[in-house]
């Protein structure tokens, strides 16, 4: 780096750049059909958003701030929310290679941040953290959460142990990522996305006919803002399933309340969000297909007190053979990340003739929803379930 450092021309290029046309980063994202895609994030996308977060955060500091940045920031919100964001005030950035729960709550009593933004998954671990009242964690004015559901439980908790307020945030990729956020200071509603950020509009509609609806009925969200993508990389037809007439179509079900606070509901897509992280289930159904052994698999996702969501894979084995868990952990280990290797497995019979597809997707879904408990199988080798007949 040093030596490109030195071979640099002392005058940079001049480089001409159409901030409203040209593509800034691709960020791969599922979107409705949980494909991966490349979202084309514009200059404009991505200075619009940081504007419009650093907008709703405007007590922070210009000069003074400091960032603690746990998040990845090959993400969109690590990189809006935290890298651009901080740069764009001038704040300190506090880096962080690997969020781990006691080394990140040293660091914040050695360095005193004054924003941290996360996922849930953290917060969760700082309240289970067995020596939590012990760190003094008042440094921090801010504490922003984002990139899945916020249980309740675990913002009261939180709340309770640092006597800040914990902010709930929605968005997507596709929008850079921020569209929706609960207050800084006023007034919130606890358990939702909270309103749309500055010059960013959002409508609820029938998810059969696109009709607007009104107060408190259920349907897809829908955006329109300057932080919405110009689209897929390469793909026309999937841009046009989510972009229609200006409006990004989120692919989550919501409602809008009385108050204009936005509240989703479910999402559309199959999308597991698993302590931040998206897994697409038809990427880790892909690598699971090519097993010899595998005739057909299908990932769900389901509860989990820790990560939110984790993933359950039900297989479905060729003719008698067995199946052991290790031996399918091995053959995903070089082939998926490890956040997307599903943390539970379950061997089957061979489903109904009638239920392929969609339909057998969703008769899984109902079954695992019968038991909420998320128990991991043990890894030491045992046959996973019983022998296919």
């Amino acid at each position: 780096f040093r030596q490109l450092l030195r071979n640099a021309p002392a005058s940079p290029p001049d480089a001409t750049v159409n901030p409203r046309e040209d593509v800034a980063i691709l960020q791969y994202s599922g979107g409705v059909s949980g494909t991966p895609k490349g979202a084309m994030l514009t200059h404009y996308n991505l200075v619009a958003n940081t504007m419009q977060f650093r907008e709703w955060f405007s007590a922070l500091a210009g000069g003074k701030s400091r960032f603690m940045v746990a998040l990845p920031l090959a993400t969109t919100y690590g990189l809006t929310c935290l890298l651009n964001c901080g740069v764009h005030i001038g704040a300190s950035l506090i880096l962080i290679p690997r969020f781990k729960t006691d080394p990140v709550l040293k660091l914040i009593v050695k360095t005193q941040p004054t924003f941290f933004a996360g996922v849930p998954t953290m917060f969760a671990a700082f309240n289970n953290h067995p020596h939590i009242e012990k760190f003094k964690l008042s440094s921090v004015s801010y504490w922003n959460c984002g990139g899945a559901p916020l249980p309740l439980d675990v913002m009261r908790r939180f709340e309770q142990l640092t006597g800040r307020r914990l902010i709930e945030g929605y968005g997507l990729a596709e929008a850079s990522p921020v569209t929706h956020s609960n207050t800084v200071r006023g007034r919130r509603k606890v358990g939702t996305i909270g309103q749309p950020l500055s010059d960013t509009h959002a409508k609820i509609v029938d998810m059969e006919n696109g009709r607007e609806l009104t107060v408190n009925e259920v349907g897809e969200l829908i955006i329109s803002g300057p932080q919405v993508m110009k689209g897929y990389w390469n793909k026309p037809e999937e841009t046009a399933l989510i972009l229609k007439d200006g409006w990004l179509y989120t692919g989550d079900i919501a409602k809008m309340d009385e108050d204009g606070f936005f509240h989703i509901i479910n999402r559309k897509k199959d999308m597991i969000i698993s302590g931040g992280y998206n897994i697409y289930p038809r990427e880790v159904e892909a690598v699971l297909h090519h097993h010899p052994k595998i005739k057909e698999a299908v990932v769900v996702g389901v509860p989990d007190n820790y990560y939110g969501e984790i993933a359950k894979a039900y297989i479905f084995c060729k003719g008698n053979r067995l199946m052991f868990e290790d031996e399918v952990i091995d053959f995903c280990l070089n082939k998926l990340a490890p956040y997307k290797i599903p943390k539970i497995f379950e061997i089957c019979k061979p489903p109904r003739h009638d239920l392929r597809g969609a339909e057998l997707r969703r008769h899984l879904l109902a079954e695992s929803n019968k038991d909420k408990t998320g128990q991991k199988k043990d890894k030491t080798g045992q046959k996973m379930e019983e022998i296919v007949k």
